[in-house]
Order: structure tokens, then C-alpha cells, then sequence
């Protein structure tokens, strides 16, 4: 993710540090499971898919307009690879910070679910050795623009995030965020709901695609504070999206207009001087699908500790000790 600023804090509220050189390191991981909600047979409600993801290092720097971020992973799986198999994500996005508003566009890719306890359906499963339903073909995919408008103009992102600047004192705000996504899973022209819980009645449950296109407000109030070099900051919100869905069995797409609620939520804080800082961030997002009694939910969230040095511009500093020294002789 990158992140720009346009806009000029108040300084009773926000210390800035875009003269400073930033340099910081993050490490954390990101988890996209989803859910399937039916009164399928044998008793079962609700199936999981789980995707085995690999929790990953960042490094990055900053100075001035400049920044830059890359990240490797450090384990190649954090599950057991014979339980949950192997998944490949792929997530790029930007976002944008200008006086009250903010922007964030991100793509998401996740390839490689395993559907747990397979084995209260199939008997080819066991419990104890071999629980799960691979799936290495099922492919989660989520398209995201999203734009929040704070009513105050000192809440700002950068500060939120802490790594270029943090706040003085106290500020919370009523906002607004429009969204617009499209989101789905689909599982290489194969059935999302094994075989042993179809049903004649419901042409959904040998559905191979679950796709929606929606837009939407969530209306939200955000908070941030900071208490002897503790910050800590979020936001929650709470609205709905009109939806246009879709699901697809043997090729043949059939589609619905309808109405989701959505809910907007992010928490962050951690400790942060003009020399040093070292911050807890988190991002959940959720989606749903409902198809009358059939309900396709999926979560995206994410923990990140960042934590980094700042050091002053000593040549600057320079320079505007030697020009206060002439403006005080002349």
C-alpha cells in the first residue's frame, strides 16, 4: 500500500515528521476466510473455508513526498500444508489523503481454500488424520473503492497510521464512506458445496460461482487521541449497499438485485515520541451474498505491528540555525 498527502495539518492537533527520514519494518499477516450459510442435510449449517496464508516482513522508508515498502514472507505456511494445503494471495492497492476526505483502491487475490471437517459429510475423511476437503482451485477474488469524508479536518489518516506523523490530543469526528466493490468466489467450473449435500430442491447448491457487484454508504463515527506518547485511534460504521448478485451453475449465470448490510470497522494504536514509534494496526473488511436461505459471507482482515526510527533533517536544521543567527545580527 502507498499512501500520499495533500493537505495541511493543525499543529495544536497533528506533529508532522514529513521533513524527517522515516525508516520502519512491519511484520503481520492477512486472512481471508469465508463462509456458507444453508440448512444443508446431516445437520450441518454452516461450512468454513479456510485459506493457509503466510504472515509476511515489511521494510520501508520515507521522506517527504517519497515513500516506498516492500515485503517478503518469512514461513512458507503458517498451517499445516497436509490440512489446509497451499494458497497464493496476491493484494496490491493505493490510497490518497486529501483535507477531509480520504481514498483506498485495493485488488485482492486468493487462491487455495480447504473445507474443514469434510469429514461429517464424507467418509473418505477422518478426524483425526485427515479432517479437511482440499480445494486448490477455489479462487477469492475482491475489487475495492472506497472513500471516506470526515466532518473534522484534523482527522487525518497519515496520523491514524503513525509512521510520518502522530496526534497532540484529542479529536473525534462523525464521517461518511462510500464504497463500491466486487467480490466472489468460484471454484475452476467445480462445485462450491460438495457433492453429499446437494440437494434437488436448490439449484444454489451446485452452484461452481458466487459473484455481486454493489454500492453503497456506511455511515460512522471515528475517534483518536494520544496520552503521554500513547495513541490510539478507530473508527466504526454501520449501513447498507444496493447489490446486484449472481450464481452460476453448469456455465449458466443467474442474477438478482437486492439489498446487504455493511459494516465498517478499524482499530489502531501504539506508542509513538519524535524519535521512535511503534504501532499495532488492524483492517477488517466483510462481505455477504444472501440468496434467500442461502448465505455466502466473506471476511478479509489483517494485524500488523510496525514499529521504526525517525531522524531530523540535520542539514535543514542547519540552515535555519544560521539564518536565525544573520536575521538576529541585522
Amino acid at each position: 500500500m502507498s499512501q500520499f498527502a495533500n493537505a495541511t495539518e493543525d499543529s495544536l492537533f497533528i506533529e508532522n515528521f514529513r521533513g524527517h527520514k522515516v525508516f520502519y519494518t512491519d511484520l503481520g499477516y492477512s486472512v481471508a476466510p469465508y463462509f456458507i450459510k444453508y440448512h444443508f442435510k446431516e445437520g450441518i449449517d454452516k461450512l468454513s473455508y479456510k485459506n493457509n496464508f503466510k504472515p509476511s516482513m515489511g521494510l520501508g522508508f520515507a521522506y517527504k513526498w517519497f515513500s516506498l515498502r516492500v515485503s517478503f514472507p518469512i514461513l512458507n505456511a503458517f498451517r499445516n500444508k497436509d490440512l489446509y494445503g497451499e494458497t497464493k494471495q496476491f493484494n496490491i492497492g493505493t490510497d490518497y489523503s486529501y483535507k477531509k476526505v480520504y481514498l483506498d483502491l485495493e485488488f485482492r487475490s486468493v487462491v487455495g481454500y480447504a473445507l474443514k471437517d469434510a469429514y461429517k459429510w464424507d467418509s473418505t475423511y477422518t478426524k483425526k488424520t485427515n479432517p479437511n476437503q482440499l480445494m486448490p482451485s477455489n479462487h477469492v477474488i475482491n475489487v475495492s473503492f472506497h472513500s471516506w469524508y470526515f466532518k473534522d479536518p484534523n482527522f487525518k489518516i497519515n496520523a491514524l497510521m503513525g509512521k510520518r506523523a502522530h496526534y497532540r490530543k484529542q479529536v473525534h469526528t462523525w464521517y461518511i464512506k462510500w464504497t463500491m466493490n466486487y467480490f466472489g468466489v468460484s471454484n475452476d467450473g467445480q462445485q462450491l458445496i460438495p457433492n453429499q449435500l446437494e440437494s434437488p430442491l436448490n439449484s444454489k447448491l451446485s452452484s461452481t460461482k458466487f459473484t455481486a457487484y454493489d454500492a453503497g454508504a456506511i455511515p460512522g463515527y471515528a475517534y483518536a487521541n494520544r496520552i503521554k506518547n500513547w495513541q490510539f485511534s478507530g473508527w466504526f460504521g454501520l449501513g447498507g449497499v444496493l447489490q446486484s448478485k449472481f450464481y452460476t451453475v453448469n456455465g449458466d449465470s443467474r442474477g438478482f438485485l437486492g439489498l446487504a448490510p455493511r459494516y465498517d470497522v478499524r482499530v489502531m494504536g501504539g506508542y509513538s515520541t519524535p524519535a521512535f514509534f511503534i504501532f499495532l494496526l488492524t483492517d477488517f473488511d466483510n462481505k455477504s451474498i444472501r440468496f434467500t436461505e442461502l448465505v455466502y459471507k466473506q471476511y478479509f482482515y489483517s494485524i500488523r505491528i510496525v514499529g521504526g526510527m525517525r531522524f531530523k533533517d540535520k542539514k535543514k536544521d542547519k540552515k535555519k540555525k544560521t539564518k536565525g543567527l544573520f536575521s538576529h545580527f541585522s
